[in-house]
């Protein structure tokens, strides 16, 4: 299928089936309803089930049939993590994938940049081998080849960094007075908010390049410590004790994200798909949520 195909079918609107419609994935959808997208979203709990209709997402509840929800869907986007067998969707709709492929103007699976490891503090881009060093980062590049090998998919990658935004922020934590501030040397994070993430798959999914991977962070790499620094600041508050990395209680997950230190290049979201990002530095997102914050409470 031509690229100009691809692009004649994206910039319309169209039904985009979210599997493992989560907190990005609604992001998302609340981009796309106002522009006439119909939105339907997986779950596995269906006590969630309508949370989502009130958002004017049409639910369907985990485990699918396939050939039944891919029925008249134009894009697909997946957040659904793999795991020890890999992933989960592809075991379950892997042939109705592949059949529905000519019908699909897009698909979208969300990976991490967990898969590029450790550099020590340096700079990944797109190109930058993949070496990860935990479970999960090389559980998750196992998937993205998973991915690309089913034949017949317009499929693009997202490489997402730390994901921040509404209702995951430091303040809460700062609030009750439990954050700490973890020091490791030479420890680099970069991050991503959630609508920037949601405006670069819309960019996407508007001008489709198959076989395309995509990092998704902002600007502004920078230590954890910084982050929580900057929000006491902002709240008019200490800031919080150091802790040690050794020495810091922290359940095996946290840990492990503090085993790969990096820097990630997000040019291409910007000069392939015309990305200005809403918040280009972890200073401007984290002022933007407190205001909103304050503007709810109100």
């Amino acid at each position: 299928m031509s690229g100009e195909r691809w692009g004649q079918v994206a910039a319309m609107t169209g039904t985009l089936l979210s599997l493992g419609h989560g907190y990005t994935a609604r992001a998302l959808a609340r981009r796309l309803e106002p522009r006439g997208w119909r939105v339907i979203g997986s779950v596995r709990d269906a006590a969630q089930m309508p949370e989502l209709e009130a958002a004017g997402v049409e639910p369907m509840q985990w485990p699918l049939d396939f050939d039944k929800a891919l029925d008249g869907v134009s894009h697909v986007l997946t957040s659904i993590r793999p795991d020890k067998d890999g992933d989960p969707v592809l075991r379950a709709g892997r042939d109705a994938l592949s059949a529905a492929g000519q019908d699909l103007a897009w698909v979208g699976y969300l990976s991490t940049t967990g898969v590029y490891g450790d550099m020590d503090g340096g700079w990944v881009d797109e190109d930058t081998p993949l070496d990860p060093g935990g479970v999960r980062g090389k559980m998750r590049v196992l998937a993205e080849a998973e991915w690309h090998d089913v034949e017949g998919l317009p499929l693009h990658v997202f490489r997402l960094a730390g994901i921040y935004g509404p209702g995951r922020g430091p303040f809460a934590k700062l609030r009750k007075g439990t954050a700490r501030r973890i020091i490791k040397k030479n420890q680099v994070f970069s991050r991503a908010h959630v609508n920037d993430i949601a405006q670069v798959l819309e960019a996407s999914m508007n001008a489709p390049n198959p076989g395309r991977t995509y990092n998704v962070c902002d600007d502004s790499p920078a230590p954890p410590q910084d982050i929580l620094t900057y929000a006491a600041e902002l709240l008019g508050m200490e800031s919080p004790p150091e802790v040690s990395f050794e020495e810091a209680e922290m359940t095996p997950m946290a840990r492990s994200f503090y085993s790969d230190s990096k820097r990630v290049r997000n040019d291409r979201i910007k000069d392939e798909l015309g990305v200005v990002l809403e918040y280009p530095n972890y200073r401007d997102a984290l002022k933007a949520m407190l205001e909103q914050e304050r503007l709810t409470e109100s």
